[in-house]
C-alpha cells in the first residue's frame, strides 16, 4: 500500500515506520528537512502537506502532536498543544475531502482523555459520560476534525491511546530514573486507573485496522487490563527490582505541574471493547509481561 503519515517521528510513528517499511510505501510528514532524513526505495520524507496528493495514497495515518505531559499548561503551551493536533488534522480532512479518488482509511490518534477523569468503572467506546476538562477538549475537536474526511470512499477509524510502554521513550522514559534510584512510588493515593498499550501492540493495532476494511470509529489503543497508579508503581519497581515506597502527594504534584497534575492524579478504566470484539488479540495484554519485555 502506499501510505501517508504524520507524526512518523514520534513514539508510536517510528516504530509503525520501522514496522511498515519493508511492507509498504511510506510517505512521512516531517518538521526536520526532509534532506537530512534517511530516504529508501519504501520510504519518503516530505515537509509541506501541499507536496502530497492524495489521489496517490491507499491510507492516510495521523499521530502528530506536541506531547501533553512534557511542560506545564500555561496558556501559551496548551494553545500549541491544540494547534498541533487541530490545524494538521483540518487540513488532512480537507485534502482527503478534496481528493477525486480519496485514500480509502483515515486512521487518525486520540487519547483516553477523551473520556476525562474517571472513576473505577470501566470505560468502553460506548461511554458517553465525559468529565469536562482540558484533556477532553482537546481530543473531542481533533476526532471532530477527523471525522470530516469520513464518505463513502475514506472511512474513519479514531485511535483513543492510553499510556504507550516503550523502552524507546514516552511515559517510561520520565519515570525510570526514580525508580532505578528506589525512590518511586505512587502518584497521589494511587487509586487512581492507568489504562496503557505495549509498543508492539499498539503497531498491530493500527495495522489490523489498516486491513480490517469494515472497521470505523473510535477504538481504544488500550490493553485489556488497565491497574491503578500503585499497582503500575509496584510492577514496575519489580521488574527493576527496587523499592517502590514512597509517595508522592498531590500537593506536590499541583506545585510542580499545575493544572497538568490532574492527568497524573485522576485517571480512567478504559477496556479495548471495539478492538477485542473485531478479534484482534493483544501480545500483551498484562502488565507485567509487557515490562518485563523491554529493555528497562
Amino acid at each position: 500500500m502506499r501510505i501517508f503519515i504524520t507524526g512518523g517521528t514520534g513514539l508510536i510513528g517510528s516504530a509503525l515506520v520501522k514496522y511498515w517499511r519493508d511492507q509498504h510505501q511510506l510517505t512521512v510528514l516531517t518538521r526536520q528537512p526532509a534532506s537530512s532524513m534517511q530516504q529508501s526505495a519504501g520510504l519518503s520524507y516530505i515537509n509541506n502537506l501541499k507536496d502530497a496528493d492524495f489521489n496517490q495514497f491507499d491510507a492516510v495515518i495521523n499521530l502528530a502532536g506536541e506531547p501533553i505531559a512534557d511542560k506545564r499548561w500555561t496558556d501559551k503551551q496548551k494553545q500549541r498543544i491544540c494547534n498541533s493536533r487541530w490545524q494538521l488534522t483540518e487540513q488532512l480532512s480537507e485534502h482527503i475531502q478534496a481528493a477525486s479518488s480519496p485514500p480509502a482509511c483515515l486512521i487518525s490518534g486520540s487519547a483516553v482523555g477523551y473520556y476525562g477523569r474517571q472513576g473505577p468503572e470501566f470505560v468502553s467506546e460506548e461511554h458517553s459520560a465525559f468529565y469536562p476538562e482540558f484533556s477532553h477538549d482537546i481530543c473531542a475537536r481533533w476526532e471532530n476534525l477527523a471525522q470530516r474526511a469520513a464518505s463513502e470512499k475514506t472511512r474513519v477509524c479514531i485511535l483513543r491511546t492510553g499510556i504507550v510502554l516503550s523502552d524507546q521513550g514516552g511515559a517510561l522514559k520520565k519515570m525510570l530514573p526514580a525508580f532505578r534510584f528506589g525512590l518511586g512510588g505512587p502518584l497521589g493515593n494511587g487509586q487512581q486507573y492507568m489504562s496503557w498499550i505495549h509498543i508492539a501492540d499498539m503497531v498491530k493495532m493500527i495495522d489490523f485496522l489498516l486491513h480490517s476494511p469494515t472497521l470505523h470509529g473510535p477504538f481504544n489503543a488500550v490493553a485489556p487490563k488497565p491497574v491503578t497508579n500503585k499497582q503500575f508503581s509496584q510492577a514496575l519497581a519489580e521488574r527493576l527490582k527496587r523499592p517502590a515506597r514512597l509517595t508522592m502527594p498531590a500537593f506536590m504534584l499541583r506545585l510542580l505541574f499545575g493544572e497538568m497534575a490532574d492527568i497524573l492524579l485522576y485517571g480512567q478504566r478504559v477496556v479495548p471493547q471495539q478492538a477485542l470484539e473485531a478479534g484482534f488479540k493483544f501480545q500483551y495484554p498484562k502488565l507485567p509481561a509487557a515490562l518485563a519485555d523491554l529493555d528497562l
